[in-house]
């Protein structure tokens, strides 16, 4: 029956449905931990995770993408929920899925393809890093003042163990069978060994109340309530949430549509980004009113997915109903799995994350590239996804422009009539116009100059302004200057600048020769 379904479907169903359920297992403890970073509820968390997770894999735009409650999008929020309170942080998702959907509308999602590989290797390297010290929280416990210290004796050993204990199922399960996902396999088989041997390593319950300070917390809830966010309906609302929206939105997209392109390299397919704007937008304004945080693609719960071989929707989909089942009646079973399992689980997405390939590239690309990955990755650590990205983004520009700059070169050679011919190579843009105009020497020149672009490019309107002042500067010496086998796209510039500049384009029927000269 799966096999005919999956037929069907083009996926496997068994892989997405098994995959699906590892990805939930993960899902808890980030989820209750964003809701910390966030300063909200865990529930508020785990309500998210379920909304954007089911949301965004019914209506976005890349099948097997996880989505829900992260880091990058918390630490935006914690702000607005310290000073106005969680009613204000829901009325700013319901803001953000707004921004998100008109995004998508405005096929915004694009421009996502003109990120740079070097700006794209920094943040899968930055998010791995920021993955691993995540789970170094883990490590710690309360002591008997309700003081968080780190792990020591017993409790370190076992905990340890039982984390080298799922890397290597999570690693040679494959090698002997693929019936069941590794991930689930080794959550299974570590949660077991703790439970019925009684080893001494915390759980996740442990985990909710040593963050929550509350010993009775439980991740035990109902189904999410619809609900208008509690703010005055006003400007001075407006005000408050407008900038904290944007931010959200952009972040979340960001985030998003990388993971999505790194999807795409992974399994060879191509996603849509502006559908996933969309999708990422409904699912957010949909948090907003049923007490969800909100939230953005997961790379680390995707990679699990991925790895476990969920392709389709359905993965998406089987992650949030599970997540939100363990939420309604699961919750007893959940809270026992040891945080080792997860830990374990964790690592392996971080290792499986890093592109270690970046390493090998030091010696082998431009210093430049290596820096932008540097520079990406240690911004997305110490700072935040989006910045990291739009910096990583300007500096790949202005590299490209300084390389551009020093590209342009112009030979020259007296004719037989005394005539004198530059032969200009290269882009001539807002960068190289510095280089372009010292080539040329209007006081000794011959009257007659004819500059030709056969192998030359004018890139933009500082390019054409170049044009118009070395003209000038030519006929204030009484010399004539004539531009040869201009462009289309250059001579199309000119058309649009018109009175902007005051060189007029003739085309020669016999030389393809555009004329410029002044008035």
């Amino acid at each position: 029956m799966f096999n005919l379904i999956s037929k069907r479907m083009g996926y496997s169903v068994k892989n997405d449905v098994l995959s699906g359920l590892t990805v939930a297992l993960a899902l808890v403890p980030e989820a209750v931990a964003f809701a910390f970073v966030a300063g909200v509820d865990p529930m508020v968390g785990l309500y998210a995770a379920f909304m954007v997770g089911l949301i965004t894999s019914i209506f976005g735009g890349r099948p097997g993408m996880i989505s829900g409650a992260t880091g990058a999008m918390a630490v935006v929020m914690v702000a607005l929920v310290a000073s106005h309170g969680v009613e204000y942080l829901f009325a700013a998702v319901v803001l953000t899925g707004v921004i998100q959907i008109m995004a998508g509308l405005f096929k915004l999602g694009m421009f996502i393809r003109m990120v740079p590989h070097p700006v794209m290797l920094g943040f899968v390297n930055g998010l791995a890093i920021v993955i691993f010290l995540a789970q170094l929280g883990q490590f710690k416990v309360l002591d008997a003042n309700g003081i968080q210290q780190w792990m020591t004796g017993p409790t370190l050993y076992w905990m340890l163990g039982m984390v080298a204990l799922t890397m290597f199922i999570i690693h040679f399960l494959p090698k002997l069978t693929r019936v069941v996902p590794a991930s689930l396999a080794a959550i299974l088989i570590v949660t077991g060994l703790v439970i019925g041997f009684d080893i001494s390593v915390p759980n996740v319950i442990d985990y909710v109340r040593s963050n929550s300070g509350n010993p009775d917390a439980t991740i035990a809830g109902s189904l999410p309530s619809f609900s208008i966010p509690s703010v005055p309906f006003n400007l001075e609302t407006l005000k408050i949430i407008l900038p904290y929206s944007l931010i959200l939105a952009a972040v979340g997209l960001i985030e998003s549509l990388l993971t999505l392109t790194l999807i795409d390299d992974i399994t060879e397919t191509r996603g849509q980004g502006n559908r996933e704007c969309v999708g990422q937008g409904l699912a957010n304004f949909t948090n907003g009113f049923f007490g969800g945080m909100g939230g953005c693609a997961m790379i680390g719960q995707s990679m699990i997915n991925i790895k476990s071989g969920g392709r389709g929707r359905l993965s998406g989909i089987t992650a949030a109903i599970a997540l939100l089942l363990f939420i309604l009646v699961g919750s007893s079973w959940i809270e026992m799995v040891p945080l080792a399992a997860l830990v374990g689980l964790m690592f392996m997405v971080v290792l499986g994350t890093f592109e270690w390939a970046s390493l090998r590239m030091i010696n082998k690309v431009q210093k430049s590239e290596i820096f932008v990955i540097v520079l990406v990755s240690g911004i997305t650590v110490i700072a935040d996804l989006a910045i990291a990205v739009i910096i990583g983004v300007i500096v790949s520009a202005l590299v490209f422009a300084w390389k551009g700059a020093k590209r342009i070169f112009v030979e020259s050679h007296v004719e037989a009539d005394g005539s004198k011919i530059y032969h200009v190579k290269g882009p001539v843009f807002f960068g190289s116009i510095h280089n372009f105009n010292e080539q040329f020497n209007p006081k000794t020149d011959p009257e007659e100059v004819i500059v030709d672009f056969a192998e030359a490019r004018v890139y933009d309107h500082s390019g054409i302004e170049a044009l118009d002042g070395l003209a000038e500067r030519y006929m204030r010496n009484g010399k004539n200057l004539h531009y040869r086998h201009l462009s289309p796209e250059c001579r199309q510039l000119l058309q649009k600048a018109g009175n902007l500049v005051e060189v007029n384009v003739i085309e020669d029927p016999d030389y393809h020769v555009a004329d410029s000269q002044l008035g």
